[in-house]
């Protein structure tokens, strides 16, 4: 029993993210992920000396010591462990309840006789429910297609719907760079939404995968080089950034290893491109795209990956959808034999 319910769970949270999508936003855990994040990061550049932009560049290492901003560090650190304990405390309880619901549920509607595989079948599906939101295959998909549809409108559309996806400034990008930024989220994505929560879910339910996702989420707030949006984040993200640096390492590495593997690139070209990139982590799915589809993928003046490759075109999107799809595919029995092997170790 405690190897159906993970595994069926796993497998309908898939079929209810590909069926279903996304939950309403008013109920969507990462929304409240981001709600408090919100409140904490602007309570956090209040009155810190990081709200001035930090010292880079050019100067001695006495004067970028006296930049650092060790108090920001620290109150990022704990505004990040309290949302951390509070969403994975959640997550434990909520993981615990579904056992005693289903149980409740089978004892009675089928009374003893059947109790235990009815009340795995209904532990399995209550836990689908909470696993899903912190997959979002579906969306991703949708989002990356809206960007080339946006595109075959016009530049200015398709840089409007890529600003949607990136960080970036798009306002300058060409057609061909606006495709490679959607291919490259595509990419990193698959790890960040797919397989890295899947990855923690097999490793320690479903309060791993929801510290993954408010790690990821932080990241992605908090997670910036100097000032972003009128903010500092130097020093105030770092513990978020350095955090989700960690908890990504193995699983990008898988996704960049499962994209190689279903798509014919070598480990020694993988691994040749994948260190390119300043993220310790990004440069693996990344690179394993662009050498399976022979593209460039490129972020002016910071990195270049399979630079030999073509520039892409309307047709690679529709292929890297393709590509990252295999990956899922090969996840899923990977994922089934790790919570396999799980059960029988810790039994």
């Amino acid at each position: 029993m405690s190897l159906l319910v993970p595994a069926l769970a796993l497998l309908l949270a898939l079929l209810v993210d590909r069926w279903f999508g996304e939950p309403p936003v008013r109920l969507h855990p990462v929304v409240w992920m981001g709600n408090y994040l919100g409140w904490a990061g602007a309570r956090l550049q209040r009155g810190l000396r990081s709200a001035v932009p930090v010292v880079v560049g050019n100067t001695s290492l006495a004067a970028r010591e006296e930049a650092a901003d060790y108090k920001a560090f620290w109150l990022g650190a704990l505004y990040w462990i309290g949302g951390v304990a509070l969403f994975s405390v959640a997550a434990v309880w909520l993981e615990q309840s579904v056992w005693a619901v289903g149980r409740w549920v089978a004892v009675a509607v089928a009374g003893e006789a059947m109790a235990d595989w009815l009340a795995a079948t209904v532990a399995a599906v209550l836990l689908a429910v909470l696993l899903k939101p912190m997959l979002a295959w579906a969306m991703l998909q949708s989002e990356v297609l809206a960007v080339e549809g946006a595109l075959s409108q016009s530049l200015a559309a398709g840089r409007e719907r890529l600003s949607w996806l990136v960080s970036r400034d798009t306002s300058t990008l060409s057609d061909a760079q606006v495709r490679e930024s959607a291919i490259e989220s595509l990419a990193e994505n698959l790890n960040d939404s797919v397989v890295a929560p899947i990855f923690w879910f097999v490793l320690l339910g479903l309060p791993g995968a929801v510290a993954y996702r408010f790690a990821n989420t932080a990241d992605a707030m908090w997670g910036y080089k100097g000032v972003y949006k009128g903010q500092n984040w130097e020093w105030a993200g770092k513990w978020a950034a350095r955090v989700d640096d960690v908890l990504n390492w193995l699983p990008a590495r898988l996704t960049g290893l499962l994209l190689a593997l279903t798509c014919g690139v070598g480990w020694r070209e993988l691994r040749r491109e994948a260190i390119k990139t300043p993220s310790p982590n990004s440069g693996w799915p990344m690179a394993a795209m662009a050498l399976a589809l022979n593209i460039h993928l490129a972020k002016p003046g910071v990195y270049v990956l399979n630079p030999g490759g073509e520039d892409a075109l309307a047709g690679h999107t529709g292929q890297a959808i393709v590509y990252a799809s295999k990956v899922l595919l090969a996840l899923i029995p990977v994922a089934l034999l790790a919570l396999y092997l799980r059960a029988n170790i810790l039994s």
